[in-house]
């Protein structure tokens, strides 16, 4: 597929802008019901990163209120350019608490890790070991510190752009801790894009950062959700994945192909293609779809 990329600098200040609104909103005309949850944000200590991670969690009412009561768990990872904050100046947050408010949700806990450009995977040269921090350290800390229910049916993870490669591939990777994944607009490129052969391009750099520069197809392919799903033990793993059919960067295509590969596997998933873009207002437009698509299955 050809990737259709934007300029990658205006795209990301454009973002900024639009969630610093959204979040100023949130703020402004949060209801009333807000304080009945909360959102905590604190950092966990990393050995194998090295440095301290920053994370944000969504807790229920009912997580302060009753304390010997666990809940399952949504890690909900965020896209390129973003952070842990994603939970709240997304809106998320006070979609979550008017879901819950409203009988329409079950209660579980949602947990954001900052991500930085990592894609959630382990880079190629080994200097910012992302999966190993995720699976080694920071699902075991959530769920300890926050009363997570244990095992696979109460765990499951979702994502936006960069953030739903990270899900699918730590899904599909690691099949045995989810019970479900989802993604929105998720990065899924079928092919190593040219412009990655390229080491000056602002593009190449993003990536180069976590895939290598220069690129090595085999690495690339190993990571990808795409390859992954040819041959991933994904038996009664519950899969929801939507886009825009104006993507930006073309990541439609990539969830048609992810949609062709489940369906000749015969592997149940919900799969749509929206009108919409890669932008804020079709990930607000759809979000609540995947929140009422995990609260059915936990």
């Amino acid at each position: 597929m050809t990737l259709r990329y934007a300029s990658l600098e205006t795209s990301l200040r454009a973002r900024r802008g639009i969630r610093f609104l959204l979040y100023f909103l949130c703020l402004v005309y949060a209801p009333s019901s807000l304080a009945s949850g909360r959102a905590e944000c604190n950092t966990i200590p990393s050995k194998i990163l090295g440095r301290n991670v920053p994370y944000c969690i969504v807790l229920p009412a009912s997580f302060d209120a009753d304390k010997a009561k666990r809940f399952p768990i949504l890690y909900e990872l965020h896209g390129l350019g973003d952070n842990e904050q994603f939970l709240v100046h997304s809106g998320l947050w006070n979609l979550a608490e008017d879901l819950w408010e409203g009988g329409k949700l079950k209660e579980f806990v949602i947990a954001t890790p900052a991500g930085g450009a990592s894609f959630y995977i382990n880079a190629k040269d080994g200097r910012v070991r992302y999966e190993d921090f995720l699976l080694r350290e920071f699902f075991s800390f959530i769920e300890r510190k926050y009363r997570v229910s244990p095992g696979r049916a109460n765990r499951a993870i979702s994502g936006v752009s960069m953030g739903g490669y990270g899900a699918l591939h730590l899904a599909f990777r690691h099949p045995q801790l989810f019970s479900a994944v989802s993604a929105h607009s998720a990065a899924l490129i079928e092919k190593l894009p040219a412009f990655m052969s390229a080491p000056q391009s602002p593009r190449a750099r993003v990536l180069g950062g976590v895939f290598g520069i220069p690129p090595d197809t085999a690495f690339w392919d190993a990571n990808s959700p795409l390859v992954l799903a040819h041959s991933a033990n994904l038996s009664g793993m519950k899969i929801y994945f939507d886009c825009g059919d104006q993507d930006d960067f073309g990541f439609e295509a990539g969830a048609a192909a992810l949609d062709k590969i489940l369906t000749a596997r015969k592997i149940p998933h919900e799969s749509h293609i929206y009108p919409g873009r890669h932008d804020p207002a079709y990930f607000a437009a759809h979000i609540s779809a995947s929140l009422a698509f995990h609260s059915r299955f936990f």
